[in-house]
Formats: C-alpha cells, structure tokens, sequence
C-alpha cells in the first residue's frame, strides 16, 4: 500500500472564519479569494445570518509544503487540555540566546494578535526550551 504523504489539520472552534484568521498570521498561510462584491471575508461573514455562516473554513501554505488547517464550527466550547497541538518552529536552527529571543519576539507579535502566553518551559539543552500558548479560543500551542 502507498504512504499516504499529506495530511490536513482540523481545530474544532466557534468562529471558524476568525480563527483562520490569526492562524494564517501565525503560520504566513493564506485564505481562499474573497467571494466577488466583497473586499474582506469579515465584510462576507456579515452579510450573512449565524445560520447562513461557514461551518468550515480553512486556510494553507502559500508555498504548497505545508498541511492545510481546517477549522470547523461546533457547539461545545474547549473543556480541557488539546490531545493534539501545534509546534510552530519559530527558533529551528537557532540556539542560545538568539534562539530565546527570537522565541520570545515572537511571543510577543502573537500575544497582540490574540494569543494568550501560558509559560515559558526552559530546558538544560540549548534548542529544548519552548514557549506555550494559546490561540483566541483556547487552543493550546507551542512555539520551539
């Protein structure tokens, strides 16, 4: 049988538009084309009822290396910790103390783009700390 080599992401959220939103600046991805007659897919989603709104919206790597990121709407909110969550590798390839603070500058430009800082795990290794977090519905991730 043949290795199955691309895989897709799935989050379950509330706002699944929204959340494809700040994952696409977190990751660099990209949204699909704006439907024609509107500028921005907040101004789309606001033409629309709660009922008429996606129920799954999704974005991918610009560059095709990536795994596309699906987000789809449910109605039960996050109750406890992720089983499966995202390391984005924001310090690969580099150590010490730029490693750190490349980690940290980082931190910073997702906490004001929503994300919560949980806590900073530091390790005896010069590549092991990382840095947890979650998005804006509660998602726990990692930065490493």
């Amino acid at each position: 049988m043949a290795a199955i080599r691309e895989v897709q992401v799935t989050i379950d959220c509330a706002e699944p538009a929204r959340l494809a939103e700040f994952w696409c600046e977190v990751l660099g991805y990209v949204l699909p084309p704006v439907p024609e007659g509107f500028a921005t897919w907040s101004e789309y989603h606001r033409s629309l009822s709660f009922e008429e709104q996606p129920v799954y919206f999704a974005c991918s790597d610009p560059t095709g290396a990536g795994p596309r990121v699906l987000f789809q709407r449910v109605p039960e909110g996050k109750v406890v910790k992720n089983r499966v969550h995202l390391d984005v590798r924001a310090g690969k390839g580099l150590v010490g103390d730029e490693r750190l603070a490349t980690l940290e500058a980082e931190c910073a430009r997702l906490v004001k783009l929503g994300a919560t800082h949980l806590y900073t795990q530091y390790a005896d290794g010069e590549n092991e700390s990382c840095i947890t977090l979650q998005d804006p519905e509660g998602n726990e991730f990692c930065l490493d």
